[in-house]
């Protein structure tokens, strides 16, 4: 039986037909239907965190724990979460982890308030070579 899915719904779906069985995230449009629609499966803990990092925290502890997790939270969140994303990288898991980034519908001019936080990253890294298009197309827009 073939049944139509929103985006939302199929990322849900799909993670947790991926074996994910924890889930936590910070809600905020456009990622908030993910985490509600993950709560209804069988055999899934999912939680509103208090904020981006704490999100990510809990969904990188399941992972050292062996279980696959997911968090998710709008794009400029993760900015919020680096740290916790940093450690995880460099520290290693025991399960998969999948990190959901949602664009907000603000996107492009959000770009101007993250040059700020990856500013020291340098004038030639890629972050920052994206977010001066990102800069350049919002200014068209303008």
């Amino acid at each position: 039986m073939k049944r139509l899915l929103s985006g939302n719904e199929a990322v849900a779906r799909g993670a947790w037909e991926g074996g994910v069985v924890l889930a936590a995230g910070y809600p905020g449009t456009p990622s908030t239907e993910i985490l509600e629609e993950f709560a209804r499966f069988p055999g899934v803990y999912a939680e509103w965190s208090p904020n981006e990092k704490v999100a990510l925290d809990v969904a990188i502890g399941a992972a050292y724990a062996g279980r696959r997790a997911l968090a998710s939270m709008k794009h400029v969140g993760l900015n919020v979460a680096a740290d916790s994303l940093f450690y995880a990288a460099m520290t290693g898991m025991e399960a998969g982890l999948v990190i959901i980034s949602a664009d907000g519908p603000a996107r492009l001019c959000t770009a101007r308030r993250m040059s700020r936080i990856t500013a020291p990253l340098g004038e030639s890294s890629p972050v920052r070579s994206t977010i001066r298009t990102c800069k350049s197309a919002c200014e068209a827009d303008s």
